[in-house]
């Protein structure tokens, strides 16, 4: 947007009481702008499609996650707040669509990658029922370098391993997997089914004792911030001819004319009275700018009079 210019009060005086001129504002700047949404929650959901993360979240919060036995039944994140004992709730992003090959645009990923930048905390969900197919223990390999790709700090983030669905387990192989994972690489596990409620208010409890460990911290990068402001402003001007032609022209001649009714008594006055307080006045006499002669100020070609 431009300045605004100034009404007809601000150029009442003794003699003129009733002005009828009033500046126009300032021409707009366009620009275009890409915004980016970034989730803001404390906990963030990570896990291949149907692991249960929709399913915990309507466990534990108000949220009601569209829940369904295929994948990608979640289509964008949902959020939810845990209300704890104290008093003290978080929020949780269920972040949907993570999968191998998210950091380069494949599946949904690359749309939600940007929303865990958010998190203070990750809870590493993991199917140990085995009626998936699946090998847990590679399906956390896997989006923890999906993470590493996208963002070394992200992949620094604290992570809480969350073995789901151990009430249909078929055998205890893969969840006793799943904990030499997490002994092997120094992570908390808790053991759960977000469908029956087992073992989920020890991890609610556990998580939100791990919160009040962890900073506020500011997780948009400093360079990435981009702040746009209007020009400062110029009073400069400079005068060139060309073929016996006057052209006036920088921003304070721009910023004049922007502001200027050329059909308007008051208003040409009123430029009249600009040019001589600014000094072009003086600058095209002394240059020999004669009546009659043409005079371009910023787009608008006049002839000049004494």
């Amino acid at each position: 947007m431009g300045e605004d210019g100034r009404g007809n009060s601000h150029f009442k005086t003794s003699t003129r009481q009733a002005p009828r001129f009033a500046e126009d504002g300032e021409k707009g700047e366009e620009k275009e702008v890409i915004l980016e949404l970034k989730l803001l929650a404390d906990v963030g959901l990570l896990g291949f499609p149907n692991v249960g993360k929709s399913t915990f979240l309507k466990a534990v919060t108000d949220a009601k996650p569209k829940i369904a036995n295929y994948h990608f039944t979640t289509l964008e994140p949902n959020l939810g707040v845990v209300k704890t004992k104290d008093g003290n709730g978080f929020v949780i992003a269920d972040i949907p669509g993570i999968i191998e090959g998210a950091s380069e645009g494949v599946g949904l990923g690359i749309q939600f990658l940007r929303h865990v930048e958010r998190t203070r905390l990750l809870l590493h969900f993991l199917d140990v029922s085995g009626q998936e197919g699946r090998n847990p223990v590679e399906d956390f390999y896997a989006i923890n370098q999906e993470l590493k790709k996208y963002s070394e700090k992200l992949s620094t983030r604290k992570q809480i391993i969350v073995a789901n669905k151990v009430d249909i387990m078929q055998d205890e192989t893969l969840v006793k997997e799943v904990e030499k994972l997490a002994k092997k690489e120094n992570l908390k596990i808790y053991q759960i089914s977000a469908a029956t409620g087992q073992g989920v208010q020890e991890l609610i409890d556990y998580v939100a004792t791990t919160l009040k460990t962890l900073p506020k911290e500011d997780l948009i990068e400093i360079e990435d911030k981009v702040v746009y402001t209007l020009e400062e402003k110029q009073d400069q001007w400079t005068i060139k001819e060309e073929n016996g032609v006057f052209i006036v022209s920088g921003k304070a001649v721009e910023r004049l004319m922007g502001r200027v009714n050329i059909e308007d008594n008051e208003s040409m006055y009123y430029l009249q009275k600009s040019l001589k307080s600014m000094g072009i006045e003086d600058k095209l006499k002394e240059m020999g700018v004669c009546e009659g002669d043409t005079v371009i100020l910023a787009d608008w070609e006049l002839e000049w009079y004494e």
